[in-house]
């Protein structure tokens, strides 16, 4: 199971970013916000909210949680791919 982020700020702060936090997984860059707006997940600002989408093998969409708080967002992440009947990471 491959897991990604996505943020609409341009590829070096994207990787400059994952590197300062060490993440093992990608950020993908939407500077356009072209998919942003396509998932509706920008405010009426324009600006995009924290909006975390659970994709399943097959592509279709399992959950949209738009009530993320970066404060549980670990916890909450792990919570819900396990409610989804995701594979545990060794």
């Amino acid at each position: 199971m491959a897991h990604y982020a996505a943020s609409c700020d341009d590829p070096k702060t994207n990787e400059e970013f994952a590197t300062s936090l060490g993440l093992d997984y990608p950020i993908l860059s939407d500077p356009e916000k072209t998919t942003a707006a396509a998932y509706g997940v920008l405010g009426a600002l324009g600006l995009p909210s924290r909006t975390t989408i659970y994709v399943d093998g097959s592509g279709k969409v399992a959950f949209i949680d738009t009530s993320v708080r970066s404060s549980s967002h670990g916890k909450d992440l792990a919570a819900k791919l396990s409610s989804l009947g995701a594979p545990r990471r060794p």
